[in-house]
């Protein structure tokens, strides 16, 4: 891969089992999917990508490999981007929560995402496929935002171990359905 060119954006591209498709040497691709895992820890922009790449351990194919390529041609044009830790700061919980609404091609089921931030730090990060299939963008939202409320309410009780009080956690949602339902008792 000396010769490639690098990548300005990370990897989005939709994968499927691609079962016509030439194989590849398992060995070799997992070899390269646990390194991009390892990086995960302090790279979040591959992660989702990397995760997809991941699901195809089993039987992996020429075109999952080619995925696998361009997370690493991303990599070699983004060396510098990372996570920072500013050293001060204050201890606020902050948590923001995203899902996309069945967007995987074999089972349909929706990728729930979530990240929490600790005095503008992050402390923790979630992306994974949900078990169930939702029938609504609203629902996939509403599974992200209680799968999140959980994470924030035991980071919480762990701070409160501590001896740091943090009264409200806002949990920060883009769907305007799935906030409303949280807010009224009611309908849950």
């Amino acid at each position: 891969m000396h010769d490639t060119s690098p990548m300005r954006t990370p990897p989005g591209q939709k994968l499927h089992k691609d079962i016509n498709g030439p194989s590849v040497e398992c060995k070799l691709y997992r070899g390269m999917i646990g390194s991009l895992l390892y990086l995960t820890a302090s790279r979040h922009d591959i992660m989702f990508s990397t995760c997809i790449c991941a699901r195809y351990q089993a039987n992996p194919k020429e075109s999952h490999l080619s995925a696998v390529k361009r997370i690493l041609r991303y990599l070699n044009k983004t060396p510098t981007l990372g996570l920072w830790y500013p050293m001060h700061s204050n201890i606020d919980l902050v948590a923001y929560t995203d899902s996309d609404y069945g967007r995987c091609q074999i089972d349909r089921k929706s990728t729930s995402g979530s990240c929490q931030f600790l005095g503008g730090k992050l402390v923790s990060l979630s992306s994974k496929k949900q078990n169930c299939v939702s029938t609504s963008t609203t629902g996939a939202e509403y599974v992200v935002v209680a799968s999140c409320c959980s994470k924030a309410l035991w980071m919480q009780t762990q701070l409160r171990d501590y001896g740091y009080s943090v009264d409200k956690i806002p949990i920060l949602c883009d769907s305007k359905s799935a906030i409303a339902i949280s807010a009224n008792p009611v309908q849950q």
